[in-house]
């Protein structure tokens, strides 16, 4: 029988947040031990810096060009033929989803044969004066009803008061910690185990709402980090640390100075959700070995995107900076079936399209034309002849803030496509973005280089960002290409 494959996927986890990396707080000993058992990959990035584009790019296994999503927007359909659910369930896995999808239809399967579903606070399903009854959260919701049942039948999301978007605010779960949707993902995950069939192999996917706002760890796990020394964010020469506007004050910014206080209770309690996640994972580890499937089972841990926590006074996601872009990403397998060269690190420049291919080269199984990305094994077996990719393009439209980047894992430009600034950062000696080279004469021709490479990357885009040789500064970002919107 072809082995199990769980992808574990967790939501604005950052790249650096891994004790396995020396984390100067951070404490994931369950991660740490997926990475003793497989290969990290150091350079792992998201495209497309936020949930449904980044989400698009692993269940297609396509570029941000060919998925069409640029950025983000709800309720746009999700029509794709060839999907890795439906090819793993096509080849005779029995599939599930546990958590988060964020697709549209909200219920849609994606080739899953079974989804329960927990979005989170999505938006357009809870704004009640601009919804149809079928996609309101309390018809797509399965972790809202199962709470009411333990906590009351007025219990809600929003409880806690804090913002789905917040990324500055924290409190402690009010309610017992079995009822937190972290441990509510794994609780159905270990349901699934017992009655999967036993027959055929499975695809599980674990998807956890946190670390994304609201951060609201059980108090166990904020007290692991309330009274730490916490490290200071970066901060570069290039950042505004003025805020004239006060733009920190606001619970949900995306930038700013907010009050150092609650800007450090906000970090630990970021922290504490993500010991809070690995803690059930060991949980749920131990039932595999229970059931038998660990040996038998390969492992993907990943991220759709980063968080910037405060990093160069900056917030939430959709920018190019490593902590919104980079993401952990983790390839293990315990029962040596794949010839891994297990605690190996990789640092050649991989991208969330990579996990369909990847999972479905575990499988042994054709990977679809329409797949772009490309499978990750031949780099973790440490194959000699690999032929990798020389640069990634990433990009995210964020009105004002609408930007491109390229990187190859040791350089990375940025373009804001709306004012025309450019950042040249030296990811080797600088990981931090600490230092940007672009207004410095003696990197004009490098500059000059990367601007070129983009241009000719962004030839024939619809919005007309490049005539394939100058970038066009100004020209109105999309958040859908023309293909998938029309759907």
């Amino acid at each position: 029988m072809k082995p199990n494959i769980l992808l574990i996927m967790v939501d604005q986890m950052r790249g650096d947040c891994l004790s396995v990396l020396n984390h100067p707080v951070v404490e994931t000993p369950n991660l740490d031990q997926l990475a003793r058992n497989g290969v990290l990959f150091r350079r792992a990035y998201t495209a497309t810096p936020s949930c449904i584009p980044a989400r698009a790019a692993v269940l297609t296994g396509m570029s941000q060009r060919s998925h069409g999503r640029v950025g983000y927007q709800d309720k746009v359909p999700w029509d794709y033929e060839r999907m890795l659910p439906g090819e793993l369930a096509a080849a005779g896995y029995h599939t599930q989803c546990v958590g988060k999808m964020h697709v549209y239809p909200t219920r849609n399967l994606c080739g899953f044969h079974n989804v329960i579903l927990h979005d989170g606070y999505l938006h357009h399903n809870r704004y009640r004066h601009a919804n149809t009854v079928a996609e309101s959260f309390d018809a797509c919701d399965d972790y809202l009803p199962w709470l009411r049942q333990r906590a009351g039948t007025e219990a809600d999301l929003t409880d806690i008061g804090l913002d789905c978007n917040s990324s500055t605010m924290a409190r402690p779960w009010h309610l017992p910690e079995a009822w937190h949707p972290t441990n509510w993902v794994v609780t159905q995950s270990i349901d699934f185990l017992r009655r999967r069939d036993p027959r055929k192999p499975f695809f599980l996917k674990m998807s956890f709402v946190r670390p994304h706002p609201p951060f609201d760890p059980p108090q166990s796990y904020l007290d692991l980090y309330k009274d730490l020394a916490l490290p200071e964010p970066p901060c570069g020469d290039w950042a505004d640390t003025e805020d004239l506007e006060r733009n920190g004050l606001d619970p949900v910014t995306s930038r700013g100075n907010v009050p150092k206080e609650r800007l450090r209770r906000a970090r630990a309690a970021y922290y504490a959700l993500i010991t809070h996640i690995d803690a059930q994972l060991g949980r749920f580890f131990q039932t595999m070995i229970e059931f038998g499937v660990m040996n038998n089972t390969i492992v993907l841990f990943t991220s759709d995107h980063g968080e910037m926590l405060g990093d160069h006074h900056l917030f939430r996601k959709s920018l190019p900076y490593e902590g919104s872009a980079n993401v952990p990403f983790l390839l293990a397998d315990p029962g040596n079936l794949l010839g891994l060269r297990k605690g190996s690190e990789v640092r050649d420049v991989i991208e969330l399209r990579d996990i369909m291919p990847t999972l479905l080269d575990c499988a042994d199984l054709p990977i679809p034309d329409t797949v772009e990305g490309s499978s990750v094994l031949p780099l973790a077996r440490g194959d000699k002849d690999v032929q990798w990719r020389n640069q990634l393009h990433g990009e995210h439209s964020a009105g004002k803030w609408s930007n491109h980047w390229l990187t190859d894992g040791r350089r990375k430009y940025i373009w804001y496509s709306q004012t025309g600034e450019e950042q040249l950062f030296d990811l080797t000696e600088d990981p931090q973005e600490l230092v940007n080279l672009a207004g410095r004469p003696e990197y004009a021709d490098e500059l000059s280089a990367w601007r070129a490479k983009l241009a000719k990357e962004l030839a024939g885009r619809e919005e007309g960002y490049s005539d394939g040789t100058r970038l066009q500064t100004g020209i109105r970002p999309v958040s859908c290409l023309s293909s998938v919107a029309r759907s």
